[in-house]
């Protein structure tokens, strides 16, 4: 039988695309890269997005610029990633709240198991149950009884609803079985203003940006939500052993691309990461704040995101926290 005249030249377009996606790869990066972050500047997870950005700079050779994002608990941010080109000059930031808004928010414009190129985990933290000086409690056992003496005079801040903060100060709720009101803010750094100032006396937030405040007097941490004490925050217990057993909530973020980013940019980005969370300066530099350089492959943080979003999902069941 014979061959079409435009076969062969159609067979040699078709097998030179694969090519032409691994020549793009491999010159990659070619311009600056953006790196959303979908939290206000000024918070924990804003100060090791940049500490990472300034070294994946020097690393690949191009500026990585971060691009503050915040709002709607980091779906705002986390959407802008999703529907980006997946070229690898678009990146995000993401953490343990994106398992809970897959629970929480109806009509999520991306899936997080599905829409993103999973890079690695940057970083390890905990979060802290913290009161401003004016509150008289020294411990959380002090709290609990102030809170019940006196239910609904206290709030708590948050960086957002519907963020890991926003569900321990919950699950602390439930546990000890006070009543305080959640106050949401757009990102960390406000609500420790707030917290500073006075204008919310309690507040749920990660370790890192409260520790120079606890430090100076400002403010007292009363418990770390993990399960392990902090190695910086040594003298401060866990939740579980002030008494609410089981409780072992950690912080954690990581990087990822929107899906189809190329395996060749994801796996060069993965590389160079590890070799940023082992460098020395960036440990100690992390590690003054609270919080652990860390790295993983790209399929230990898929399989991380997926079981965030089932035991988020059971948790928020449990507290009677709904979809909005």
């Amino acid at each position: 039988m014979p061959m079409h005249p435009h076969f062969p030249r159609a067979v040699i377009l078709l097998a030179a695309l694969p090519a032409a996606g691994a020549a793009c790869a491999q010159q990659w990066p070619a311009k600056p890269i953006r790196l959303i972050a979908p939290f206000a500047a000024g918070g924990a997870t804003d100060t090791v997005t940049r500490t990472y950005a300034e070294r994946l700079s020097a690393a690949l050779g191009q500026t990585v610029i971060v691009d503050n994002r915040p709002g709607a608990s980091g779906t705002i941010g986390l959407d802008l990633a999703a529907k980006a080109v997946p070229d690898g000059y678009t990146l995000a930031a993401a953490d343990g709240t994106m398992a809970i808004t897959a629970n929480l928010s109806r009509g999520l414009p991306y899936d997080p198991r599905t829409s993103f190129a999973p890079i690695s985990l940057v970083s390890m933290s905990t979060h802290v149950l913290v009161v401003h000086t004016s509150v008289p409690a020294n411990n959380v056992r002090e709290f609990i009884a102030l809170a019940r003496q006196r239910p609904g005079a206290y709030a708590y801040a948050t960086s957002g609803a519907g963020t890991e903060q926003h569900m321990c100060g919950e699950l602390i709720k439930r546990m000890a079985g006070i009543q305080i009101t959640h106050v949401p803010y757009k990102g960390g750094g406000q609500a420790i203003v707030d917290l500073v100032g006075g204008q919310v006396p309690v507040a749920v937030l990660g370790a890192a940006p409260v520790i120079p405040h606890a430090r100076a007097g400002r403010v007292r941490i009363l418990a770390v939500t993990a399960g392990q004490r902090s190695s910086v925050l040594p003298e401060v217990p866990t939740l579980a052993e002030s008494g609410f057993a089981g409780f072992d909530i950690s912080q954690w973020l990581s990087l990822v691309a929107p899906a189809k980013t190329p395996p060749l940019i994801v796996q060069r980005l993965n590389a160079v990461i590890a070799r940023i969370a082992a460098a020395p300066a960036v440990r100690e530099k992390l590690a003054a704040l609270g919080i652990e350089a860390t790295a993983s492959t790209p399929q230990q943080l898929g399989d991380r995101i997926r079981t965030g979003i089932e035991t988020a999902g059971r948790r928020l069941k449990e507290l009677g926290i709904e979809a909005d």
